[in-house]
């Protein structure tokens, strides 16, 4: 795994319009494999100090109506990955022009335990203020005490993302 900096950073209020920009092209490309784009991640809460990566959650029909567009995708700059570490995924990722990485795509059938899980932890956070701001000083003390090791930053993040992620989903379900 190469290594990289992990740099996280105050919300910036463009993500969303990234966001939306790059939805469009996904859903363009997905056509009707894809039934929901979401934003997820750090960058949809408006609070948290994130990586500058956008992820997007694409609910598709199926899998193999998915697979069957990732060449399209690739045509637009995404590296396919299959499901990169998670059954039941796929995900695509696309750097910039420097190599940066800018979006990643993560795409579930539409109605999936993965989908509520994301959905409900983004949702947990924008409407609790306080947990999203113990979200993330977490982030902001793991980048800085594991600048260049990807893995101990997600291993640090693990246990709170796990506690929280229950609790989220008995808040959304209840909603």
């Amino acid at each position: 795994m190469r290594s990289m900096n992990i740099v996280v950073v105050a919300h910036d209020p463009m993500w969303s319009r990234k966001f939306e920009s790059e939805a469009t092209l996904v859903s363009e490309v997905l056509g009707s494999a894809a039934v929901g784009i979401h934003h997820i991640g750090s960058t949809a809460i408006p609070s948290l100090f994130a990586k500058p990566i956008i992820d997007i959650l694409v609910e598709g029909t199926s899998l193999v109506a998915v697979d069957k567009r990732a060449e399209s995708l690739e045509a637009h700059g995404y590296e396919a990955k299959g499901e990169f570490g998670i059954p039941g995924r796929r995900y695509f990722r696309k750097d910039n022009a420097a190599g940066i990485r800018e979006y990643q795509v993560h795409a579930f059938v539409a109605d999936s335990d993965e989908v509520d899980r994301h959905l409900a932890f983004r949702d947990y956070l924008r409407s609790h203020p306080v947990v999203a701001e113990k979200y993330s000083q977490l982030k902001r003390e793991l980048a800085m005490q594991h600048p260049y090791d990807i893995e101990a930053y997600r291993d640090g993040k693990d246990p709170f993302i796990k506690a929280t992620v229950q609790v989220a989903l008995d808040w959304w379900r209840s909603s």
